[in-house]
């Protein structure tokens, strides 16, 4: 009985466990299968968007950004360049010609001043007596000499009476000869201490300006061409010595040839800005064999003072103008060993084309194989290459300029 008891108390504690366990069964069937069904959607989503993306065409790559620059057609010159010295057409040292002390200094250091302007006065006193005392020796030999004549004519009509003999006559007449050369010896010594005196005044020889004072008055002046007591400088006009080669020589003397004006442009020291503008006035006469050049003189009007004597200066010589060539900028022209080429824009594709480049001036180049009008690259060269799209650039919009307001009529008011 206990054994029945305790077999039916084990089934029925067993059937629970059983029911349990195939309702487990049964819901992880059901995760499996959601899980694979989800599995498969996203699979077949996978395949569906792949098989799309192969279907789309896919876009071409953009093209190579670049800047453009249009080919023009002007003039453009040959010039010849180097660099030269501002020197004086004129240039005098003042120097002494007596010997005294200095009393007066009449120009400031700096000045301009004019041809025949008082610069330095020396004691006169001394020259002015030796003067005095030459036409006073002058007068008495004049006097003297009008006295032998006086009697040369008495002796004359004596003779003519035979008065007198021959000889007191020829005496008499050398006499007067020997008086004449006495009163130009006299003449000559008033004229030379005429000029000591003179002297004492020093001018201005030439017009220009006037240099560092280098006497004061109570300097005692020593007539020594090696004393210079002032220098003055022609500025107005001034020149400008350079040099040409001498394989440029042939064509500046053909243009000189036929009276041609040379045009000459001074520039400072950066080669930036004109600073005075001139022309040739003349070339050396023989070439330097060590340098193989020519000096060159060029004559500037200089009416701004803006060239300075003994200026160094670079110098641009205009030789030649070529008319209605077509011009690019220099940096669109690149190069392939020796030769040289560029990158035409038609239809945003490039084009090489060879090109010969001719003379280039401010940054411009003549060239040879391009029209005028015709768009060639000027950036991104390390990317372009033969038919190559590219991306131009889009101009800006022009600025909205805001209409000005309408002036209110006569008897209307404002709303």
């Amino acid at each position: 009985m206990s054994e029945e008891t305790n077999e039916h108390a084990a089934s029925d504690q067993q059937q629970p466990n059983n029911t349990l366990k195939s309702r487990k069964h049964k819901r992880t069937k059901m995760i499996i299968w959601i899980a694979s069904v989800i599995l498969l959607a996203v699979v077949l989503l996978l395949l569906i968007r792949h098989f799309n993306n192969a279907k789309k065409v896919k876009p071409p790559p953009p093209g190579i950004a670049i800047t453009t620059t249009t080919a023009t057609k002007g003039d453009i010159g040959i010039y010849l360049t180097a660099i030269g010295t501002v020197t004086p057409i004129y240039t005098a040292s003042i120097t002494s010609q007596v010997n005294g002390l200095v009393i007066a200094v009449h120009f400031k250091e700096g000045q301009l001043i004019n041809k025949g302007d008082t610069l330095i006065d020396i004691d006169p006193r001394l020259y002015t007596a030796t003067l005095l005392q030459a036409q006073g020796t002058l007068e008495r030999d004049e006097n003297l000499l009008a006295q032998a004549r006086m009697d040369l004519d008495r002796y004359r009509k004596a003779w003519i009476g035979e008065a007198v003999s021959k000889q007191v006559l020829d005496d008499q007449e050398k006499l007067v000869l020997q008086d004449q050369g006495i009163v130009k010896i006299d003449q000559g010594m008033v004229q030379y201490d005429q000029l000591q005196v003179d002297f004492c005044h020093i001018t201005a020889p030439i017009k220009g300006r006037i240099g560092l004072r280098l006497v004061d008055p109570g300097n005692v002046v020593q007539s020594a061409a090696t004393l210079t007591l002032a220098v003055v400088t022609q500025i107005n006009p001034i020149t400008v010595i350079f040099t040409i080669p001498e394989d440029d020589l042939a064509q500046v003397q053909a243009r000189l040839r036929v009276h041609a004006k040379l045009k000459v442009d001074a520039f400072e020291r950066t080669a930036q800005k004109i600073i005075a503008s001139g022309e040739l006035l003349t070339l050396d006469n023989q070439i330097d064999t060590t340098t193989g050049t020519i000096k060159a003189r060029a004559v500037f009007d200089n009416k701004g003072d803006t060239l300075f004597p003994n200026q160094f200066i670079n110098t641009r010589l205009l030789v030649n103008t070529i008319q209605g060539a077509t011009l690019i900028p220099a940096s669109a022209i690149q190069q392939n060993g020796q030769a040289s080429f560029v990158y035409v824009i038609q239809n945003k594709i490039a084009f090489m084309r060879s090109v010969t480049p001719g003379v280039t001036n401010a940054g411009s180049t003549q060239v040879t194989g391009l029209n005028p009008g015709e768009v060639v690259a000027n950036s991104s060269f390390d990317k372009l290459q033969d038919k190559i799209a590219v991306t131009l650039p889009v101009p800006a919009a022009a600025p909205v300029v805001p209409k000005p307001a309408a002036a209110a009529t006569p008897g209307s008011s404002a709303p």
